[in-house]
């Protein structure tokens, strides 16, 4: 990295199928260890995250000055991962906001003592408050960022009281906050509010506040009118930029025969999910596309009159359904859980792209683990080119076989 280029690294939003990411994580990994790597050394300069992606991204900036360690944290976090670690699945808790939720969904207005107290979301998520607290590290963050072994971190939430779409960066470099139509930035100290908030999926689970200039402000999950993730990272100085998506960016027609039903509140449910955590990332990855292509094409004095730059850009994304696998793993959700999912239609094979962000269960996470690193590995020549690194892989491989 001699021609010190800033590399972003975009994780975007999911719940469960983030687990994806540090599978993909894991296998660049390996790749750069074989070609040479330090495993220590911190790959990414810039670390952007949203939803769950969001936690994967603090996690990793929280050990940015021991890169493999702070991997095999979040990896080992998603190996082991259970459902009660991330929401309520006591029968206490799950009637305490599932299913009068869904009481209220249904006959609501019959239960005046509703009225004044509303349950807030289908889910209740205390427990991931002790799940962050216990797994991140803020002083180290905040002593990466001061030693240069980080530029920056950015946690990106939706604003329900002002409409807007909010990033939220941490960086010792001297970066203005920017705004653009119903998105804006502000510089903060990233705390696990600020992870909550981001990765609270609307109605599932419930809004968290935050104080913005003075004023509280409730927020739900970033991906939320999100229409461009990957500028954060361009904006906090990127010069390239590896995206981790959490679904398939070009799906293939399915079968319809067997959804040929009237769909279920979780068929309907999973697929305004996916249109929140995927279509926005599909259309940004085109955009940059198109405005790489256009500044190749343009003069170096062309260049110097507009305010584009070209970004070198690596798009990893499942090779698979995650909501076939899901479908396969729902049975290992707690029996609460799984009852108040039957009830709206998610435990059923066309429910399974619900059950997908839901699924906090190691038999699901380690699968998609297992797909990421794969998916990496399959990319081997990309991911060395991307990080300049073809050299360097060409003298390993020769010294493997001299080795052998």
């Amino acid at each position: 990295m001699g021609d010190k280029k800033k590399t972003g690294l975009v994780l975007t939003g999911g719940g469960a199928r983030a687990a994806y990411q540090v599978g993909v994580l894991q296998g660049i990994s390996i790749i750069l260890r074989e070609a040479g790597w330090q495993p220590e050394r911190n790959p990414y300069d810039i670390i952007c995250g949203t939803s769950a992606g969001a936690i994967n991204a603090t996690t990793l900036a929280c050990y940015a000055d021991n890169f493999q360690e702070g991997l095999q944290k979040v990896v080992q976090l998603w190996e082991k991962v259970t459902a009660e670690q991330v929401y309520r699945t006591d029968s206490l808790g799950v009637m305490r906001s599932g299913a009068k939720w869904l009481s209220l969904l249904s006959f609501g207005w019959l239960l005046r003592k509703w009225r004044a107290n509303p349950p807030n979301s289908l889910l209740d998520n205390t427990p991931l408050v002790t799940l962050l607290n216990r797994i991140l590290d803020f002083p180290r963050l905040d002593a990466a960022l001061i030693d240069g072994a980080l530029h920056a971190l950015a946690v990106t939430a939706s604003s329900y009281s002002a409409g807007q779409h909010i990033t939220f960066y941490q960086t010792e470099a001297d970066i203005e906050p920017w705004e653009r139509s119903q998105r804006i930035a502000l510089r903060s100290q990233i705390c696990v509010e600020h992870l909550l908030a981001s990765s609270s999926i609307p109605l599932i689970f419930p809004s968290i506040p935050i104080y913005c200039n003075g004023q509280r402000q409730y927020f739900g999950d970033g991906s939320m009118r999100q229409i461009a993730p990957i500028s954060p990272a361009i904006h906090l100085g990127a010069d390239r930029v590896l995206v981790i998506g959490a679904g398939r960016l070009t799906e293939q027609q399915r079968d319809t025969s067997t959804f040929a039903q009237y769909p279920t509140l979780a068929q309907i449910a999973g697929h305004a999910l996916s249109s929140i955590f995927l279509d926005s990332l599909a259309a940004d990855i085109e955009r940059m596309t198109r405005i790489n292509a256009t500044v190749s094409g343009l003069t170096k004095e062309q260049r110097t009159k507009t305010p584009l730059r070209q970004i070198d850009m690596l798009v990893i994304a499942p090779s698979e359904r995650l909501d076939e696998i899901a479908a396969r793993n729902v049975h290992s959700l707690p029996g609460t859980v799984r009852m108040l999912l039957g009830a709206i239609g998610a435990t059923e094979a066309r429910g399974g792209a619900l059950a997908s962000y839901l699924l906090f269960e190691s038999s699901y996470t380690c699968e998609l683990i297992g797909l990421g690193v794969n998916d990496a590995l399959a990319r081997r020549a990309s991911v060395l080119q991307f990080f300049d690194m073809p050299e360097m892989a060409t003298l390993a491989h020769e010294d493997a076989l001299k080795a052998g």
